[in-house]
């Protein structure tokens, strides 16, 4: 019985009364002139909420709706008018129950089934998260650091009908102030809520944005409202600040870079001097499964082959100067497209070349790569497979602060596969064939495999608000 007390202790009680007093890890008041931060948990509502989000057309307001999955998978249509109107959505659990009550296990299931029907919805992955009852346990701060947790600085009890609009009104009204982050709720069906007491939030809500919006204030979103005391706090805006790693990641990047450094002299890789510089390759001898190719074209073991490798180095680079990764993936393509013709030019030169059967490579995101040739195999199973699995995610996760956080929703399409193109598919497409300069039309490979690459890039974005359409010119 004692150690159940002090589980709860250090597990809930602690790190939720040191988040409400000192603000550790959670958001709760912001720092403005002018701005409101409107937010509001529970919904969507199909009768409350196309109410609440014609209100706040009429205001030009802009909101944040923390969002039960369970009613918004019911009502998709409320999530991508809530998109297509300007506001932000944010993660509420999938059912409105408290963290304090759940195994670490089950509230990551639960955000992470949000997190899917938000997207799945809108094509935006949610970056903050908002707890039932603003209960933080342990594992929102240890496990959770992709998530911005959103609490709040004001709330009213709207929830229940018993207050009415008038009484709710003065309340709010006493909070009328610039950087104040409002808890409402658009509805009531949650345990201990009023059906019908979103109706009186709405009016009191109308008053409330009357007022302030003739003392000339505005009606902001979560993100905004961040934004604006992060200026002025004098902190960087948030992605820069993720641009920069902190010592210990740089640490661990240097010490993997490092390493890569020394592989590329052990194993003597070449750099294609075509692509950026985003590929490297060596001459040797396969072992493994014989690999069947197109047009009975094969790899067996002990052929010679060309094996390619990423330059880790500029992946990183390329990672730590883009958006979001569907860019990153856009410049791959581009790279690839430069890279191969450029290979094929040094290859040539090379006297071992006639003995080569084909180009290998192992890659986690392959999707497209057929559009260059490549044929796309599983790996065999086994321990070369498993280990390879975990030494990708591990460099994933280094060069990208969010990528496993993705790949565990994503296993079957983020898994490692071989591509591999015999040496005659090779010399059709790439030999005497000149590298493209930097104003040649992209080919139809190149437009095929961006196309195919898009929604796996899209999967290991964090950035919500930048989407392919974005991005892609």
């Amino acid at each position: 019985m004692l150690w159940g007390f002090y589980i709860l202790t250090f597990y809930a009680f602690l790190p939720g009364l040191i988040s409400r007093t000192f603000g550790f890890r959670v958001f709760k008041r912001g720092r403005a002139d002018r701005e409101i931060a409107l937010t509001f948990d529970d919904g969507p509502d199909p009768k409350y909420t196309p109410l609440l989000l014609n209100l706040l057309a009429k205001y030009n307001a802009k909101a944040t709706f923390f969002v039960v999955g369970a009613n918004a998978e019911k009502h998709p249509e409320l999530l991508r008018r809530m998109k297509d109107e300007g506001h932000v959505i944010g993660i509420h659990n999938y059912v409105h129950k408290s963290n304090w009550v759940m195994r670490p296990k089950e509230v990551r299931r639960q955000i992470y089934r949000t997190s899917e029907i938000i997207r799945d919805a809108t094509g935006l992955t949610s970056v903050f998260y908002r707890p039932p009852w603003g209960i933080v346990n342990l594992f929102d701060f240890s496990r959770l650091g992709y998530l911005q947790i959103i609490l709040w600085s004001a709330m009213f009890g709207d929830w229940r009908t018993r207050v009415g609009a008038e009484r709710l009104t003065k309340r709010m009204l006493k909070k009328l102030r610039p950087g104040e982050v409002l808890l409402l709720h658009d509805c009531g069906t949650t345990l201990g809520a009023d059906e019908g007491a979103p109706a009186n939030m709405l009016r009191a809500l109308e008053s409330y944005m009357q007022a302030g919006q003739e003392k000339g204030y505005r009606f902001v979103t979560i993100q905004e409202m961040i934004d604006l005391t992060d200026q002025a706090l004098g902190k960087q805006p948030r992605a820069i600040r993720q641009a920069k790693p902190g010592l210990a990641k740089r640490l661990l990047i240097g010490l993997w870079l490092g390493w890569e450094r020394l592989f590329h002299l052990l194993f003597r890789l070449v750099p294609v001097k075509e692509g950026g510089g985003m590929f490297h390759y060596r001459i040797r001898t396969y072992h493994g499964q014989t690999l069947q190719l197109p047009e009975g074209q094969q790899i067996a073991s002990n052929d010679k082959i060309v094996e390619l490798h990423f330059d880790n180095k500029r992946l990183f680079e390329v990672m730590r100067t883009s958006k979001s990764l569907v860019q990153v993936a856009i410049i791959m393509i581009r790279e690839v497209e430069k890279a191969l013709p450029g290979m094929a030019q040094q290859l040539a030169a090379r006297r071992e070349l006639g003995e080569v059967r084909g180009i290998y490579g192992i890659s986690m995101i392959n999707r497209g790569s057929e559009n260059f040739g490549f044929t796309v195999l599983d790996l065999p199973k086994g321990i070369f497979s498993r280990l390879t699995q975990v030494y990708l995610k591990l460099l994933l996760s280094v060069l990208h602060p969010t990528g496993l956080s993705r790949l565990k929703d994503k296993r079957s399409v983020l898994s490692p596969k071989i591509m591999a193109m015999s040496m005659k598919e090779f010399n059709r497409r790439y030999v005497n064939e000149p590298p493209n300069e930097g104003n040649r039309p992209e080919s139809a490979s190149s437009a095929e495999a961006r196309e195919q690459l898009q929604p796996v890039a899209r999967d290991l974005s964090y950035n919500a608000n930048k989407t392919a359409k974005e991005l892609i010119p």
